[in-house]
C-alpha cells in the first residue's frame, strides 16, 4: 500500500474509533443523565404511557389512573377520597413531581424498579403492555376515616400505631388537599397547585410527620418513665418530694411553677400527679434527674432523631438547656417539640410493655402479576423502659382515663390508658393552646392500637380548649374503629 492510501486508512480508522467511543459514551456513561433531562420528553411520555400501579389499603386501591385529554401523557394519577389519603400517599403530578409513598415507591408503581426486571423482560417477549406494581400499606381504612372525620374542620393531626408491630394504622392531617386536582399538566392543574401554595392554612403540610409542637402535659408520660427508669421513684403510689409551691431553679426573684387550678399536687404520687397533671411534680422530677438523663430517656422514645416510615418524619426535640428550661421541658414546654408520630410512639412503647417497635406503613410490594416481591419484617426500635416500669406506667395512665382528665376516651369493655395535654404557645402564651391526647387500648387479646391526637386550631374559645375535651373523643373513635375492625 502506498503512503497516501495508508494515511487515509489510518485517518478513517481514527474516525471510526472516535465514533464508536462517542456512541458508547452516550449509550453507557451519559445514558442516565440524558434520560432524566427535562428536555427529553420521550422518557416522560413513556412514563405516562401506561397505568400506574396502585397503593392498597385493606385490600382495596385508594388510587387509580385516568386517561388524559389534549395531552401526549396518556395517563394521570387519580385518588379515591383524595383529601383523606393524601397524608399517607402524598401526590404524583405530571407537572409538579411526587412526594411521600408516591415518590419513595415510584419505581414499583411505574414498573421500573430493579425488583420488577423479570416482569419487564417477560412483557418484551409476550407483547403485554408494561404495568406498574402495587404497594400494600398497613393502614386501617376505618381508623383513617375516624381520624379524618374526627378532625373535621379543625387544624391538627392523628397517628395510630399497632404497638406490637409498629404498623401505622392511621395517619391523618387537616386541613388536607385532593392530589387529583393537580395530577395532570394543564392550566387547571397549575391553578389548583398555585392556590394550594398560597393557602395560609398550609393544607399540603403533613402535620402528622412534619410539624413539631410543644407536647404539653402528654410529655409527663416520658418524665414519669425517666423517674422510674432512673430509680428516682419506684412505687407509683408513694409520695413524691414535691413541695407546693415549687420554684423554678436559679430564678431570682423565685419564680413558682404554677399548676392549672387548685389541685392536690403537694407531694403527690406519680399516680395522682398524672391524674391531675401536676406541673410542680413533673417539673421537679425533670430538675432532680437533670438535663442529660432527660435527654437520654427522651432519646430512647425517638426524640432527637428523624424517623423513617419509610416517609421521613421530622426529628422531635428534647433540648440541651439550663436548669429552669429543663424543668419546663419536663412538662412539655420550653423548647420541647414533638411530632404526633413521636407521641404515638411514646404511647405505643408503654402499651407494649416497654418495647418500642419501628413505625412503618408499607407491608408488601407486589409485582403486576400480584406476586409478592417484598414483605416487611417488624423491627425493634428501642427499649425505653423495662416491662415492670411500663406496667406501672400503664396503671397510672389507666387511672387518668378512669377518673382523671381523660374520661372522654373511655370505651365500654375496653381498658384504655391515656394522658391529656394543653400546650401553651405564642408570645407570653397569647395564642390558643394546642390540645393533645395520647392513649392506647387493651383487649383480652393484647394492645391493638396506640394513638396520638393534636388539635392545633379549632373554633372553640380559648377557655374551652383542652386535650380531654377536643382530642380525647377523636382518639376514642380511632381506637374503637381499630377494635371493631378486628372482631
Amino acid at each position: 500500500m502506498n503512503k497516501p492510501l495508508r494515511r487515509i486508512a489510518i485517518f478513517c480508522g481514527v474516525l471510526i474509533f472516535a465514533l464508536l467511543a462517542r456512541t458508547n459514551y452516550l449509550q453507557y456513561v451519559k445514558a442516565d443523565s440524558l434520560n432524566t433531562r427535562d428536555e427529553n420528553r420521550r422518557v416522560r411520555i413513556e412514563r405516562y404511557a401506561h397505568e400506574r400501579g396502585n397503593i392498597i389499603v385493606d385490600g382495596k386501591s385508594v388510587t387509580g389512573s385516568a386517561e388524559t385529554k389534549d395531552s401526549d401523557f396518556k395517563y394521570k394519577r387519580v385518588w379515591k377520597d383524595g383529601p383523606m389519603w393524601a397524608p399517607v400517599t402524598g401526590y404524583s403530578s405530571q407537572a409538579f413531581g411526587a412526594t411521600q409513598l408516591e415518590s419513595i415507591e415510584d419505581g414499583i408503581l411505574t414498573g421500573n424498579d430493579d425488583q420488577l426486571f423479570f416482569n419487564r423482560t417477560m412483557s418484551m417477549f409476550t407483547g403485554d403492555d408494561e404495568q406498574g406494581g402495587n404497594v400494600v400499606t398497613t393502614l386501617n381504612s376505618a381508623a383513617q376515616k375516624a381520624a379524618f372525620e374526627g378532625l373535621g374542620k379543625k387544624k391538627g393531626a392523628v397517628v395510630a400505631l399497632d404497638p406490637e408491630t409498629g404498623a401505622i394504622l392511621a395517619l391523618a392531617s387537616t386541613p388536607s388537599y385532593d392530589p387529583s386536582t393537580f395530577a395532570g399538566n394543564g392550566g387547571d392543574d397549575t391553578k389548583a397547585w398555585q392556590s394550594l401554595l398560597k393557602d395560609k392554612d398550609k393544607p399540603m403540610l403533613n402535620r402528622a410527620l412534619r410539624e413539631t409542637y410543644p407536647p404539653g402535659s402528654t410529655f409527663k408520660v416520658v418524665t414519669a418513665a425517666a423517674a422510674l427508669e432512673n430509680g428516682l421513684y419506684t412505687d407509683v403510689d408513694e409520695d413524691t418530694k414535691s413541695p407546693l409551691p415549687w420554684n423554678l431553679p436559679l430564678t431570682s426573684p423565685p419564680q413558682p411553677l404554677p399548676n392549672e387550678g387548685n389541685i392536690p399536687c403537694k407531694n403527690a404520687s406519680l399516680r395522682k400527679a398524672l391524674r391531675y397533671s401536676c406541673n410542680t411534680v413533673f417539673g421537679k422530677i425533670s430538675d432532680d434527674l437533670g438535663n442529660q438523663k432527660m435527654i437520654d430517656e427522651a432519646g430512647k422514645f425517638g426524640f432527637n432523631k428523624e424517623i423513617f416510615t419509610p416517609v421521613r418524619s421530622n426529628a422531635s426535640v428534647y433540648p440541651e438547656d439550663n436548669r429552669p428550661q429543663n424543668a419546663m421541658a419536663g412538662i412539655g414546654q420550653a423548647s420541647n417539640r414533638a411530632t404526633p408520630l413521636q407521641m404515638a410512639m411514646v404511647a405505643s412503647a408503654v402499651a407494649n410493655d416497654g418495647k418500642l417497635m419501628q413505625p412503618y406503613m408499607v407491608a408488601e410490594r407486589k409485582a403486576p402479576n400480584l406476586d409478592v416481591i417484598y414483605t416487611h419484617e417488624k423491627e425493634e426500635f428501642s427499649r425505653p423502659l423495662s416491662a415492670e416500669n411500663a406496667q406501672k406506667l400503664q396503671s397510672i395512665m389507666e387511672t387518668v382515663v378512669k377518673e382523671g382528665t381523660g374520661t372522654n376516651a373511655q370505651i365500654p369493655g375496653v381498658t384504655v390508658g391515656g394522658k391529656t395535654g394543653t400546650a401553651q404557645h405564642g408570645v407570653k402564651n397569647s395564642e390558643n393552646p394546642y390540645a393533645w391526647f395520647l392513649s392506647y387500648a387493651k383487649t383480652d387479646s393484647g394492645s391493638p392500637v396506640a394513638v396520638a391526637v393534636v388539635v392545633e386550631d379549632s373554633d372553640a374559645t380559648r377557655d374551652d380548649i383542652s386535650g380531654g375535651g377536643l382530642a380525647a373523643p377523636i382518639a376514642k373513635a380511632v381506637m374503637k374503629a381499630v377494635i371493631d375492625s378486628e372482631k
